[in-house]
């Protein structure tokens, strides 16, 4: 089993390639690759790895597990500390999650949670929860940005319409430094959004170079849009406070409060970081979360449902918690609802309500349509927002568990994994309920705002009056945690189930039907192979642009054509010099109609995936009603 590296600040690693020369930098991508095959962990925690006969790095985190000075990694050559070996060391190993941002009461953290560690993931994922640790905007009143505000969201915009023009075949340590670079000049000037925007694009582009299981060229493109909408908006000076971001861990002071446990999900980053969320509801449905996260990866995640709630002395676990609840005096809640842990905090255990009652019963009273709407016409969509909803089961079809909302006219819905991880339970869960068609039951989830009519479940449960429905314990008090409570054959109904109308196929998938998968292919081709791709592709007789885009502008999407064809152009456009030779191109032009075709291709998107959660006349026939 080979040495894992520990993980390097992202500043430590940006210096280090900077100090290169031009000809070492040329090099370092050979360099950096399978260097890490050789590293040997020493019983005091350094890491070594040798470069040849002379050239011995050395690395020697901190008591956080990390490289956040220079003089934590070594080299023995001649040329240390501007030396190739120590670049590509650090290269080599995982970027470091941020630090969080000192509060006045440190025990306000629960845990040590990463900050912008994301992964949407992506990978699958996206990672379960790894979203709601992201900076967020808030609402204050908008002040004007400063002028080192300015010149940094102008640096970050030059750096990432670079990496853009670079591509991911040319985005290599040179091109992902210069981004870190500018990641923390932003970070110094009180950026957080744009700098996790940054670091999300960087760990994209080292996933993708190195062809990761469950890297999805999709994420990229989609970090890319925000990076590049981030800093180019303020860069031309909007002060929007959504736009700076707020960082992580900002507790206040939340008073007293009453809440009621809703479900747990397994957390798993991509950096490493393994845990559980626990997700609650005050009286007034106001969320809340308990999040213990921290280094660890898959053995924290499968352990940490069960880890005791470090909350105010609280005698529960956070098993208990999902099917309790907490009376809390001095509490501390962060801006997107994570309550902390306090000196002065007190928790006393509650005994814990079903779905049908309480706060949750209003989750499952609307449709599921109208939460989503909802969700994706907010300025900022929460992607942690969770709704419920009633389904019948119809069955397997790939990848996907097929459901129908027990509404008229209802769509079908698709059920995916919140983590296809598997070694957690989501799959096997989903996998059983899948081989009861017919089956009636209560499913909350998180909706996933990229796919169409696609609910990711956390939890499921009984269907009040239902007789077809899952017989689950007492102790489980009518709810099951995909992520951790395992699915057996007697918490299903014995015998034969209602009949289910098996559709012929998926259905409808107006995403998946629309033209603009010309426009998504284009984008992604820029993102793979850099402008040139672009521009390549784009090449060709009148009849090829014909047939690119005159299927948009028959669909009337003729914003999406125009957009189209704008970037292929752009990318084609060659300057020449004073000497009548042809000069390098500016990347901003390119980046301005790229991100202008992606934020169109994404509001066009969200408007489909809005429509395929609308109720269908044709439902009835579709399932053989």
């Amino acid at each position: 089993m080979s040495t894992e590296l520990p993980p390097v600040a992202p500043e430590v690693l940006a210096e280090a390639v900077e100090n290169l020369t031009p000809r070492l930098r040329k090099k370092l991508d050979a360099a950096t690759e399978g260097c890490a095959a050789g590293a040997v962990l020493a019983a005091d925690g350094t890491v070594t790895l040798r470069f040849g006969e002379d050239a011995l790095v050395t690395l020697s985190p901190g008591p956080a597990g990390t490289i956040t000075t220079a003089d934590q990694a070594t080299c023995s050559c001649l040329l240390a500390p501007r030396c190739l070996h120590r670049a590509a060391a650090l290269g080599a190993a995982p970027l470091a999650d941020t630090p969080p941002e000192p509060v006045a009461t440190a025990e306000h953290a629960v845990t040590a949670e990463p900050t912008g560690a994301a992964e949407p993931t992506g990978a699958a994922e996206p990672v379960a929860s790894v979203a709601s640790l992201e900076p967020v905007g808030t609402t204050a009143p908008a002040a004007a940005l400063t002028a080192a505000q300015l010149r940094a969201a102008g640096a970050l915009w030059h750096v990432a319409a670079e990496a853009l023009a670079a591509g991911v075949t040319a985005g290599g340590a040179v091109v992902q430094a210069e981004l870190l670079r500018a990641a923390h000049t932003a970070r110094l000037a009180g950026l957080p959004r744009a700098e996790a925007a940054a670091l999300r694009v960087v760990r994209g582009l080292r996933a993708a170079r190195e062809r990761r299981a469950g890297q999805r060229l999709g994420d990229l493109t989609g970090a890319f849009r925000e990076l590049l909408h981030t800093a180019g908006m303020l860069a031309s000076g909007s002060a929007d406070p959504a736009l700076t971001g707020t960082t992580r861990r900002a507790y206040a002071p939340g008073g007293s409060l009453q809440v009621h446990g809703l479900c747990r999900e397994p957390v798993l980053s991509a950096t490493g970081y393994g845990g559980v969320v626990t997700h609650l509801l005050s009286p007034d449905g106001t969320p809340y979360s308990v999040s213990d996260v921290r280094p660890g990866g898959l053995a924290r995640a499968r352990g940490a449902g069960s880890a005791s709630v470090a909350l105010g002395g609280a005698t529960l676990d956070h098993a208990g918690l999902a099917r309790g609840g907490l009376r809390i005096v001095g509490a501390t809640v962060s801006p997107e609802g994570r309550l902390g842990a306090g000196r002065g905090v007190r928790a006393t255990p509650l005994p814990g309500i079903t779905w049908t009652e309480g706060p949750a019963a209003p989750l499952f009273a609307r449709p599921a349509a109208e939460a989503v709407a909802e969700l994706l016409g907010a300025p900022e969509p929460a992607e942690s927002a969770l709704l419920g909803c009633d389904v019948t089961v119809v069955g397997a079809a790939g990848e996907h568990l097929l459901v129908r909302e027990t509404r008229p006219d209802a769509p079908l819905l698709r059920l995916l994994p919140a983590h296809p991880h598997p070694e957690l339970a989501h799959t096997e869960n989903l996998r059983r309920i899948a081989s009861y068609p017919g089956l009636v039951l209560r499913v909350l989830g998180r909706p996933d705002l990229d796919r169409t009519a696609t609910l990711r479940p956390l939890a499921v449960g009984p269907v009040p009056g239902a007789e077809h429905t899952l017989r689950l314990p007492e102790e489980w008090l009518g709810r099951a945690d995909l992520g951790y409570d395992r699915l057996q054959g007697a918490h299903f109904p014995q015998g034969d189930v209602a009949p289910v109308g098996l559709p012929a196929a998926e259905g409808p998938d107006p995403l998946a039907d629309s033209p603009l998968w010309r426009v998504r292919r284009l984008l992604e081709t820029g993102v793979a192979g850099g402008r040139r791709a672009v521009a390549e592709a784009a090449r060709g007789t009148e009849s090829l642009a014909a047939a690119s885009y005159g299927p948009l502008r028959r669909a009337g999407l003729t914003g999406a054509a125009d957009l189209a064809a704008a970037l292929a152009a752009e990318a084609d456009r060659r300057s020449r010099n004073v000497f009548g030779r042809l000069a390098d191109p500016s990347p901003d032009g390119y980046a301005w109609a790229w991100l202008a075709a992606a934020t169109h291709l994404a509001a066009a998107e969200r408007c489909l995936i809005a429509a395929s959660w609308a109720a269908t006349p044709n439902a009835g026939a579709v399932s053989g009603r």
